[in-house]
């Protein structure tokens, strides 16, 4: 059997133990799934008149829908990672790893199965949000399919890249408690970003940790596909960003796997 089949056998192997892994203990995710629904929630219902009119809209609250579904989409996948924080945690220290390492499988096997998982679960995550906006009244006729089919790819590229930065702190956590903790700058981020007002209307002592961040410019990006609005640098900028952390992430949770157990 070559290398590659090798591999991908393994990864399909880890990969089903993780869904499996999922699915028996939905607690996690259904937790982690609610945040962005009731801040989707409470943000429309409760404070959208008030939003939409401070940003210069008038008191529509439809208005402020299409402005915060994009944001609360990718704080959805921010969210969904914490749990393979805590997953890959748990592995780490329950001596699941150290088994997996006297037996005859790929050694990166392990690591793809979490990460495929995570991003499978993100994208369902990101569906049944995009449900409940549509349900509350979210509307993107402006988007053509080409544009919609960049928003799925996007949101595809920023869960693998939090999904490895995720990967990376829960292998360097010493239980799961620890990596939930780590993992909390990506549910935080997205709260001092663009997702729920505007950059310009931020205090200037305030602006640039919202504007130099990398939440900002994809939640701009997925912003002006779903709603046909322009993106000017933020779509170059949404990719460097997704492609750094994505090798950061890679290369950082590589090189701890690797590192002989003590």
């Amino acid at each position: 059997m070559s290398s590659l089949t090798l591999a991908l056998r393994d990864s399909s192997t880890m990969l089903r133990r993780n869904l499996l892994h999922a699915r028996r203990y939905p607690s996690l995710t259904l937790n982690l799934l609610l945040t962005p629904i009731i801040l989707l929630l409470l943000f429309v219902y409760v404070f959208g008149d008030v939003m939409s009119a401070g940003m210069g809209g008038g008191a529509d609250r439809s208005a402020y829908i299409a402005y915060v579904v994009p944001g609360i989409l990718l704080m959805t996948i921010g969210g969904t990672v914490v749990g393979t924080a805590v997953s890959v945690s748990n592995d780490m220290t329950e001596g699941i790893i150290a088994r997996f390492r006297t037996m005859a499988i790929h050694r990166g096997s392990v690591l793809i199965g979490h990460v495929i998982g995570s991003v499978l679960q993100s994208i369902a995550s990101v569906v049944l949000v995009g449900a409940v906006a549509v349900a509350i009244g979210f509307r993107s006729t402006d988007a053509t399919p080409l544009e919609w089919l960049a928003a799925f790819g996007l949101m595809a590229l920023v869960a693998l890249a939090l999904t490895w930065i995720a990967v990376g702190m829960g292998m360097v956590s010493p239980n799961a408690e620890a990596a939930s903790n780590n993992a909390l700058p990506l549910i935080v981020l997205p709260l001092i970003s663009s997702a729920f007002v505007p950059v310009d209307a931020m205090p200037g002592w305030f602006r640039p940790i919202a504007e130099y961040q990398p939440f900002t410019p994809a939640i701009e990006t997925l912003r002006g596909l779903l709603l046909g609005t322009e993106i000017g640098h933020n779509g170059w900028l949404a990719v460097a960003w997704c492609l750094g952390l994505t090798v950061l992430g890679y290369f950082w949770s590589k090189a701890v796997f690797n590192r002989d157990p003590k």
